[in-house]
């Protein structure tokens, strides 16, 4: 058993040695390759994955809620700053997780691939680092275009890999600390630049920042307002849409053509007390108010739109419902899809700029936008804005 162990080593070995000798020569390029290389990159790497990761739980707070942890609901926009960070955050990630792969890659091959017990643990976390971080930034590119070619569920999978990103980036920080240390703390006499085979240190860390900002200048316009006109790259554009608005899911995608436009539709409101029902007549009946208020999406793209309709405190006073203090329960026409049934909670329910949104800049509401009615609250995300409303009921 032992010879046949040697052999086999010793045919691995033989057919590695091509790119392992490779990869060694190739980590004598110490400019480029080096572990002040790596730590530089590391630095804005790992900052952009915290900052996916802290925005990421909001985000996910905000869908799945705490009932002892009530989320803020001004500032109006902070769901579109905190959403549009993340990812900003994770589109720059894309060209720094590549570089940081490209100047540790020789040493993934170093043969033998595990010396000892520490080690094995050593490189075991970092093919769970680089493993998820890959899929991580992958199926959060994907789901920016809406292309779901995976077959697990992205916002579940997504927020799972994010606690085993962070709990594998905290072992490999701990593991690299002495090197991080002495490379962050090396005099800056130390640091001049140096010339690689191909290019220096320097221009290496310029084209990589170039890349990262570059990313970031082409895509960031579908949030930030003051880039829109370098928004080339994105999926959605500002302005561009019905009633000059970007929209996620048709009327037709939601299979409400038919049952949106009906004349028998009503919007019922349910509580302990009863139920009432509201054509469309009897809401633009109501009080009306306006207010200006933006709608964000989880796939990074927000936009400010005014919004004309009820707010949701006189519908549910006419209903007779009270004030809540639990969540609302909120359904939409909309028979399938993971956001077809939502819940508000109070405090948003209670806010006065919280509508029952009728009109949308200026003219009645789009049925891509949610005709006859939808609902529009301030700092939610886009999927929680129900549209092509059903029914509201107050749980207490």
């Amino acid at each position: 058993m032992a010879g046949f162990t040697e052999r086999a080593s010793a045919r691995i070995a033989e057919r590695l040695e091509p790119l392992v000798g490779s990869a060694h020569d190739a980590a004598s390029d110490p400019p480029v390759k080096s572990a002040r290389t790596t730590v530089v990159v590391g630095r804005l790497l790992g900052a952009a994955f915290l900052i996916c990761f802290g925005t990421g739980v909001y985000s996910h707070l905000l869908q799945d809620p705490l009932p002892w942890l009530p989320m803020p609901t001004r500032p109006v926009e902070l769901y579109r700053w905190t959403q549009g960070l993340h990812v900003i955050a994770g589109t720059a990630a894309v060209p720094l997780l590549l570089a940081k792969l490209w100047t540790v890659y020789p040493r993934l091959f170093t043969w033998p691939p595990v010396t000892s017990f520490a080690h094995f643990l050593e490189r075991a976390s970092i093919a769970v680092l680089v493993g998820v971080s890959l899929v991580e930034v992958t199926i959060g590119l994907m789901n920016l275009v809406q292309w779901y070619a995976f077959p697990f569920p992205f916002r579940a999978t997504h927020f799972a890999l994010a606690w085993v990103l962070v709990g594998a980036l905290a072992i490999h920080l701990g593991v690299k600390l002495p090197v991080i240390v002495r490379v962050w703390r090396r005099p800056s006499g130390d640091r001049a630049d140096a010339t690689g085979r191909f290019v220096s240190r320097r221009g290496f860390l310029a084209a990589v920042g170039a890349a990262a900002a570059s990313a970031v200048a082409l895509t960031a316009g579908q949030s930030v307002p003051a880039l829109a006109p370098l928004n080339v790259l994105a999926p959605r554009r500002m302005g561009v849409g019905p009633q000059g608005l970007p929209i996620n899911r048709t009327a037709a995608q939601a299979g409400v053509t038919e049952t949106a436009v009906a004349r028998d539709w009503v919007l019922t409101v349910a509580s302990p007390a009863g139920s009432r029902d509201f054509t469309l007549d009897d809401l633009r009946a109501l009080p009306q108010s306006e207010e200006v208020l933006p709608i964000a999406c989880v796939e990074g793209w927000s936009q400010s739109a005014t919004w004309r309709g009820v707010r949701l405190v006189d519908l549910l006073a006419a209903a007779e419902a009270g004030e809540p203090t639990a969540p609302l329960r909120i359904e939409s026409l909309q028979e399938r899809g993971a956001f077809a049934r939502t819940e508000m909670p109070p405090q948003y329910a209670r806010d006065p700029l919280t509508l029952v949104a009728l009109e949308l800049n200026g003219g009645t509401l789009d049925i891509d936008h949610g005709y006859p009615a939808r609902v529009i609250a301030p700092g939610r995300p886009g999927v929680m804005q129900t549209k092509w409303l059903r029914r509201i009921e107050v749980t207490s």
